[in-house]
């Protein structure tokens, strides 16, 4: 069943003739752990998250090419130890490094690459920029150099390297000066934590959303998207998303903590290091309001639910709306509730 987005907020983004392809690359990273650490009381049997990490490829007509995000690096060992320490909680691993990716059967070669942006610090963001070479610029948030220079090992319990941020800027919001990205301000899950805004026609958005939630879950439903009276094709149905197939609402109202159908089914996070909850939520909030807007895409960094919806680098992301990746993976997210939905007392 078709859904319609209701009440739709207005963005107010300013117009611009200017637009950049967009790529979202499949960084192989594979990372599992207590979805708990994230979110309050998650559904039974979803106490385990398990997903990718995306990076974006953002090439400017100009010619200057930026990356959002490096994913996990390949070599988990090359990491502080601090950083190795935090990792313990967590079976994370990645086939390739994303310099790896770029560079395979020529596609691209890493002197091309002008920027990096880190979204924020935790390690399956920040990759190895090593891997690239020395003159790429890194670009992080606002307040990050404040929290965590110098890195390690000139400071033994640092998070980062020393040798990753000799070339630190914090850029402008409107990175390339003429509406074709931006980068925002996204505050609560890191320090400095940011998303990207990229234009990809005069009137459609890809936001990258990090971390600013780490399941859609956290995003819908919501007031301007309430649950429908059915999903079809159900995300339920064997094998997964049989055309035709149909989840009735009732279900999925059944199973949502509070029975609503106009809040997320994980509204509150969970406290943790680094984390203010107050500000993470406040920009959930906001990633909702661009969420609603069926003239933008929102992709967060460890959706595993769009792997099998979208066409990842060296293929553009452009052309999402016409493809109707939107609506294609809008309630996918709830195949992660099949127990819950199986324990239900609704029939």
């Amino acid at each position: 069943m078709a859904n319609q987005v209701d009440s739709a907020p207005n963005l107010n983004l300013p117009p611009s003739q200017h637009v950049v392809d967009v790529s979202v690359i499949n960084s192989t990273a594979n990372i599992r752990g207590p979805l708990e650490v994230f979110v309050k009381d998650p559904l039974v049997g979803h106490e385990t998250l398990e997903c990718p990490s995306f990076v974006f490829l953002v090439q400017h007509p100009s010619g200057k090419k930026v990356l959002f995000d490096l994913g996990l690096r390949k070599d988990k060992e090359g990491f502080p130890p601090l950083i190795r320490e935090g990792m313990a909680a967590f079976d994370m691993k990645a086939e390739k490094d994303v310099a790896q990716i770029l560079q395979e059967d020529g596609k691209l070669s890493l002197d091309e690459i002008d920027s990096i942006i880190w979204s924020h610090w935790h390690s399956d963001h920040i990759g190895d920029p090593s891997t690239f070479p020395s003159n790429v610029e890194l670009v992080v948030g606002p307040g990050f150099k404040k929290a965590f220079l110098p890195g390690y090992p000139a400071n033994p319990y640092g998070v980062i390297l020393e040798s990753d941020y000799a070339l630190a800027n914090f850029a402008p919001l409107t990175f390339f000066g003429d509406g074709s990205f931006y980068l925002l301000d996204a505050p609560g899950h890191a320090v400095g934590h940011l998303c990207g805004l990229a234009r990809t026609t005069p009137s459609t958005f890809i936001l990258m959303g990090a971390d600013g939630c780490h399941h859609c879950g956290s995003l819908r439903p919501n007031k301007h998207l309430p649950l429908p009276d059915q999903v079809s094709p159900s995300p339920f149905s064997i094998p997964p998303h049989l055309q035709g197939s149909i989840c009735p609402g009732s279900l999925l109202k059944a199973i949502h903590p509070r029975r609503s159908s106009t809040e997320p089914y994980y509204s509150h996070l969970h406290q943790a290091y680094g984390r203010d909850v107050a500000e993470a939520e406040a920009t959930i909030h906001k990633m909702i309001d661009f969420d609603a807007n069926e003239d933008v895409f929102v992709v967060i960094a460890h959706d595993k639910s769009l792997l099998d919806v979208i066409d990842f680098f060296p293929k553009s992301a452009n052309e999402w709306k016409v493809k109707g990746w939107k609506e294609t993976g809008r309630w996918r997210f709830l195949e992660d509730f099949k127990e819950a939905v199986a324990k239900s007392n609704v029939a």
